[in-house]
């Protein structure tokens, strides 16, 4: 179990050094170090997820960096879209969930790969463009159990017109919504299969992960971006690769 807590703590220095993508690391730990079923360990991470978003979101809204609009016309259509995953995970086996974990695991390494894919001249979207953005990456959210920040940044840049620095505010707040969404169905969800939140592992690696983004905080503004993410990507290829093995027999 130590290994585990060490693992909360990473989830959350990875969210303070790089801004997202910790929360990835949320599924894999549960099932692998933790010895979660694959189901439970999804619903526990959008708990977790969550949890350490919207504690991570204050910061920024009490400096007047969250674009409340954005929250409204991203993060609603991300919760509809977070529960109608969470509402097709009753359909699939943990197994496939994990593959598809994996698959995004994969995604989220290449789009932190390429960082300056960021920088890019900004444009306003269209706000229905905008909402079905969310709802997509809603819909992901729930069904794998990630934040989806490296999914949210990027769209609330190029489809929502945001700057950097109120992007990222924004995602935490649409992130916490995303994970109540998703949440609250799985909580209606696991009792017919026979599982049960363990609200003590959620509380305990909320508050490891939360002290973990204060210290990624604190080391990251020495450590140049680039370096920090094209080295968090190769380990999100590594992960996702192994995660993609370990399932292949259950997809099969």
């Amino acid at each position: 179990m130590i290994l585990a807590w060490i693992g909360a703590v990473f989830i959350g220095l990875a969210l303070g050094l790089l801004g997202s993508g910790g929360s990835i690391l949320t599924v894999p730990i549960l099932v692998y170090l933790v010895g979660e079923p694959e189901k439970l360990a999804v619903a526990e991470s959008l708990a977790i997820v969550g949890i350490i978003a919207l504690v991570g979101s204050l910061p920024y809204a009490l400096r007047a960096l969250v674009d409340w609009k954005s929250v409204v016309v991203f993060g609603i259509p991300g919760v509809v879209g977070t529960y109608a995953g969470a509402w097709l995970s009753q359909f699939v086996s943990g197994g496939v969930q994990l593959g598809l974990f994996a698959v995004v695991m994969l995604l989220a390494a290449f789009i932190m790969a390429r960082p300056k894919g960021l920088h890019v001249p900004r444009r306003s979207g269209a706000i229905w463009k905008t909402g079905l953005e969310g709802m997509a990456v809603g819909a992901i959210a729930g069904l794998v159990g990630v934040g989806g920040g490296f999914l949210i940044v990027p769209a609330l840049v190029l489809l929502g017109g945001l700057p950097m620095h109120l992007a990222v505010g924004t995602s935490l707040l649409v992130i916490a919504l995303n994970s109540v969404g998703g949440f609250y169905k799985y909580l209606h969800l696991l009792p017919a299969l026979g599982l049960t939140v363990h609200w003590d592992l959620v509380l305990l690696f909320s508050a490891l992960g939360i002290g973990g983004s204060f210290l990624g905080g604190r080391i990251g503004v020495r450590i140049p971006q680039d370096v920090l993410r094209r080295g968090f990507a190769g380990f999100l290829v590594l992960m996702g690769i192994y995660i993609f093995w370990q399932s292949l027999p259950k997809l099969l």
